[in-house]
């Protein structure tokens, strides 16, 4: 068998035996105050940075562990949605994980995912994504790379588009409907990107620490596409522009935001967004003067196999069947044999078949999202399977690699 999750080092049985831990929401501001000092310790952020930080967060999306009656440790649970396949996948993203230091090198952030996970399962989500500080934790709970966020750099010079025909004006409030029509448009065509809702517009619109202005551009049918960005001061007067959102529904919209963003050229020396290796924007741009470079691995966890391959969507026109074997330390709904079934852009999965493909439930998350394919994980020793399997597998899932553009 492929190298499972019992298997990982430093795997220790007492991190997901049932415990008497109570894990849930805050329930009293004292609670939320042990919170800010949990990520002041965990992620040196100063009482100012903390404040800030509670303003701007439902504490409705916080989860404590309580051990002995205190607050041990603490994260961020956050409901949306993830395209796959041209659908909407339920997701529950996962952040601001921390843990007192008093209760550090005991397991307890290994119960805290345990609680998470199982938790998020039950809410009815399919898959949990988050970014990692540190990986052995994550994969302990069943989380596995899975796709990538990406820091493109632009220089403006390169920005001489020479395109004026689409009116640009200001975004307005009246505008936010619009502008999140159009995002959703594009992002169900992106693996991998968030169907946001509320918590990842604001980190857009409104980021910590930094004024975002936002800008249009206008064809006869409304709305072709925007940018949301920061004005970052350097030495010497000069500036680089930091994008939080850049989105185009036609040619003429991208090349009227690049001409913008390089109208800027005077006192400016770069333009960074962030997305996947093979952003479109790119291809319009005369020389290779930018640079793409992995900012960080995401990570994802399968909650329900059954959930999770019916709910994202399939190329259409594809068809195909494959016969999983699947293993899972923390949920037995997941453990066994599944027949996964394409036809007309539905999957439908099954129990039984013949296991031909076997795996572990973090290496099924790597496999979903299409950020490596079976064939790459055979190799590895990460997966077992014929041959004929692994074609069926890479045809499957087989499509662009999956990136992120928001963080959480």
């Amino acid at each position: 068998m492929p190298r499972g999750l019992a298997e990982v080092p430093g795997r220790r049985t007492s991190d997901v035996e049932a415990t008497s831990d109570d894990f849930g929401p805050p329930r009293d501001e004292q609670e939320v105050s042990a919170v800010s000092d949990i990520l002041m310790h965990a992620y040196a952020m100063t009482p100012a940075d903390c404040a800030a930080w509670r303003q701007r967060l439902d504490t409705n999306d916080l989860r404590l562990l309580r051990e002995g009656g205190k607050v041990a440790g603490t994260l961020v649970s956050i409901r949306k949605g993830q395209w796959f396949g041209g659908r909407s996948v339920p997701v529950v993203g996962v952040g601001g994980v921390g843990v007192s230091p008093v209760h550090r090198g005991q397991g307890t952030a290994s119960r805290l995912m345990t609680r998470l996970v199982q938790e998020a399962r039950a809410s009815g989500a399919a898959l949990s994504i988050l970014y990692p500080a540190t990986q052995p934790l994550y994969r302990r709970a069943g989380y596995e790379q899975a796709g990538a966020r990406y820091e493109i750099r632009v220089q403006m010079a390169a920005l001489e588009m020479g395109e004026r025909t689409l009116s640009l004006r200001a975004i307005e409030p009246r505008d936010e409907a619009a502008i999140s029509a159009c995002y959703q448009r594009e992002a169900s065509l992106r693996p991998g990107w968030l169907d946001r809702g509320e918590f990842s517009w604001t980190r857009v619109r409104n980021p910590r620490s930094e004024q975002v202005h936002g800008y249009l551009v206008e064809g006869a049918s409304g709305i072709e596409g925007y940018v949301y960005l920061a004005r970052r001061p350097l030495k010497d007067l000069r500036q680089e522009l930091a994008l939080t959102d850049l989105v185009a529904s036609t040619p003429a919209a991208a090349r009227r935001l690049l001409r913008f963003l390089g109208d800027h050229h005077s006192l400016g020396t770069e333009v960074v967004w962030y997305g996947g290796p093979d952003d479109p924007f790119l291809l319009l741009l005369r020389e290779q003067s930018y640079t793409v470079k992995v900012y960080m691995h995401w990570m994802a966890r399968v909650l329900d196999v059954r959930r999770a391959l019916e709910s994202r969507g399939w190329t259409p026109g594809l068809s195909g069947s494959l016969h999983l074997e699947v293993s899972d330390e923390l949920f037995e709904e997941n453990r066994g044999r599944f027949v996964l079934d394409v036809r007309d852009g539905e999957g439908r999965v099954t129990r039984g078949g013949e296991g031909r493909l076997k795996l572990d439930i973090r290496q099924l998350a790597t496999l979903y999202t299409g950020f490596q394919s079976a064939a790459a994980l055979r190799s590895v020793g990460l997966l077992e399977a014929d041959d004929a399997s692994v074609r069926s597998a890479m045809a499957l899932f087989g499509g662009p690699q999956p990136s992120l553009r928001d963080m959480f």
